[in-house]
């Protein structure tokens, strides 16, 4: 795991097409704003497994 420090309205670029960007910071909280490209899909970890099943269920009604 890379581990980066950064301030408020700083940004981190990943391969060139996601910025993060560090929206707010207060007290116990951060803020980040994520820019990807469209096809690249963005959820928080806890969502995560229900966006993937959401999408297998999706592909297997097309399948059908």
């Amino acid at each position: 795991m890379l581990v980066l420090s950064r301030k408020l309205n700083e940004k981190i670029v990943i391969d060139g097409g996601i910025v993060i960007t560090v929206v707010k910071i207060d007290r116990n909280q951060v803020r980040l704003g994520i820019e990807a490209p469209g096809h690249i899909p963005v959820y928080r970890e806890e969502i995560l497994p229900l966006a993937l099943l959401a999408k297998e269920q999706e592909a297997l009604a097309v399948c059908s």
